[in-house]
C-alpha cells in the first residue's frame, strides 16, 4: 500500500510540473520578441546572430513611433484616473446600497467585459461620430474609460468584501463627519483594491487596439495601432522593439504594487 506521505509528494511535483510548463507557455511570446528586437540582422532572426540596439535607435528615432508611444501613455494614464474615480463609486454605491435590480446593475457595469470587442468599437464609433469624439484624445480617452471601470470594480469590490465596517462607525461616533471618514479611514483602508483597480485599467488601455482602429486617425494613433499599420505595409524588427515596450511598461505596471509589499502593510494600516 501506497504511504500517504509519498503520493503527497507525487502529486506536488506533478502539480509544479504543470504550473512550470503553464508559466513557459504564457511567457514564450514574451521570451522570443525581446531578443528579436536586440538583434542586428534586417529581417526576424531568433535567437539574433549579432546583437545590437540599431532597432530601440530606428524606434525613438522615428516621429511616428515616438509619438504613437507618448499618446499611449497619456490615453492610458487619463483613462486609468477617470476609470478609477468613477470605478470607485460605483463598487460603493454596489456595496452599500439596498435596491432592486441590483444584480442587473452589477452586470450592466461588467458588459464591456462580456461584449465582443469589435461590437463595442462599432458601437463608439458610431456614437462618437455623430458628437465628433472620432480622432480626439477626449474620445479616446472616454472609450477606453468604459472598458477599464469593470477592473476597477472588481478590484474595490473584493477590498470592500474584506472591510471592517465598525471602523466606519466608531469614526461616525467621535463626531467625524462622511468626507472626514472616507477620506481618513475608508480610502486608506481600500487603497491596495483602488491601487490594483488603477493598474489594471491603466494596463486596459494602453494595449487596446480594437477600438483603437476605429477610432484613431493619420494624426493620432496610439501604439498597438502604429504596431497594427506597421506589421500590415512593412515588416522589420522595430515591431519587435516597439512589442518589448509594451511588454516593459505592462509588466512594470502590474509589478510595481507587487513588488511593495512593506508600502501595502503600511497603508493597511
Amino acid at each position: 500500500m501506497a504511504n500517504p506521505q509519498s503520493r503527497e509528494s507525487s502529486i506536488g511535483w506533478v502539480l509544479k510540473i504543470w504550473v512550470a510548463l503553464v508559466i513557459i507557455l504564457l511567457l514564450a511570446p514574451t521570451l522570443i520578441v525581446i531578443p528579436v528586437s536586440f538583434g542586428a540582422s534586417n529581417s526576424f532572426v531568433f535567437p539574433p546572430d549579432d546583437w545590437s540596439l540599431k532597432w530601440y535607435a530606428e524606434f525613438f528615432s522615428n516621429r511616428r513611433w515616438t509619438s504613437s508611444l507618448l499618446n499611449s501613455l497619456q490615453i492610458a494614464l487619463l483613462s486609468a484616473l477617470l476609470a478609477t474615480a468613477l470605478g470607485i463609486g460605483a463598487a460603493l454605491g454596489l456595496d452599500r446600497g439596498r435596491f432592486r435590480g441590483k444584480a442587473v446593475l452589477r452586470a450592466g457595469f461588467m458588459a464591456p467585459q462580456i461584449v465582443p470587442s469589435i461590437v463595442a468599437a462599432v458601437s463608439i464609433y458610431v456614437a462618437f461620430f455623430r458628437l465628433h469624439l472620432n480622432g480626439t484624445i477626449v474620445g479616446f480617452v472616454v472609450a477606453h474609460t468604459v472598458i477599464a471601470i469593470p477592473f476597477v470594480i472588481v478590484c474595490v469590490t473584493t477590498s470592500l468584501a474584506g472591510f471592517d465596517r465598525t471602523v466606519q462607525t466608531a469614526s461616525a461616533s467621535l463626531g467625524a463627519g462622511p468626507w472626514t471618514t472616507f477620506s481618513r479611514i475608508t480610502f486608506p483602508l481600500l487603497l491596495p483594491g483602488i491601487a490594483s483597480g488603477f493598474i489594471f485599467a491603466f494596463v486596459t488601455s494602453f494595449e487596446e487596439v480594437v477600438i483603437a482602429i476605429f477610432l484613431q486617425t493619420p494624426k493620432l494613433r496610439t501604439l498597438p495601432v502604429q504596431m497594427y499599420e506597421s506589421i500590415t505595409l512593412q515588416i522589420d524588427p522595430t515591431i519587435a522593439a516597439a512589442s518589448s515596450m509594451i511588454v516593459v511598461v505592462t509588466t512594470g505596471a502590474l509589478l510595481a504594487w507587487q513588488l511593495a509589499p512593506r508600502r501595502r502593510k503600511e497603508v493597511v494600516r
